[in-house]
């Protein structure tokens, strides 16, 4: 695999967010299974929609610097990174890697990429949101190998 990494662009749309949908359906079946059917349904409704939502508003809307990882002229993942304010902090909002491709250090790629681009803008203290569930198990593993620290949280549902 020869991965390269590049500004998203327009074309990319429909690419970064079919992966996505793909990628994230093993997580949100490891959250169905944790959280149960009625609190999940409360709680995700409809987790494709949603997800799309926010691919495409981190792919157009500017808020989020965002860029796919190519291999052989095909998206196999993407990044979104944003940016607090003040730019002394940042996250990575967003991460995904096409389900065929998971395995091959296409997500160390993109999140070594973003670290490394955070701290070249200024960056101090950069951060990563995933879950504590089974479906997560992958993208903690490459966190952990690229450097980033884990902070156990704990969130809690109701269903009333």
């Amino acid at each position: 695999m020869r991965i390269q990494v590049r500004p998203v662009e327009a074309r990319d749309l429909d690419p970064v967010v079919g992966l996505s949908l793909r990628a994230w359906a093993p997580v949100y079946a490891s959250f169905a299974e944790v959280m149960g059917p009625e609190v999940f349904g409360r709680q995700y409704p409809d987790w494709r929609t949603s997800q799309r939502s926010e691919v495409e508003a981190a792919c157009t809307e500017g808020k989020a610097h965002v860029w796919v990882a190519e291999d052989g002229g095909k998206v196999v993942g993407f990044v979104a990174v944003v940016l607090e304010p003040d730019g002394t902090a940042g996250a990575v909002e967003l991460l995904a890697v096409d389900p065929d491709c998971q395995g091959r250090a296409v997500g160390t790629t993109l999140t070594e990429f973003a670290t490394t681009w955070m701290k070249e803008a200024g960056v101090t203290l950069a951060s990563i949101w995933t879950g504590g569930d089974p479906g997560h198990a992958p993208a903690r593993r490459t966190y952990e190998k690229t450097g980033y620290t884990a902070l156990p949280l704990v969130r809690y549902y109701k269903a009333l």
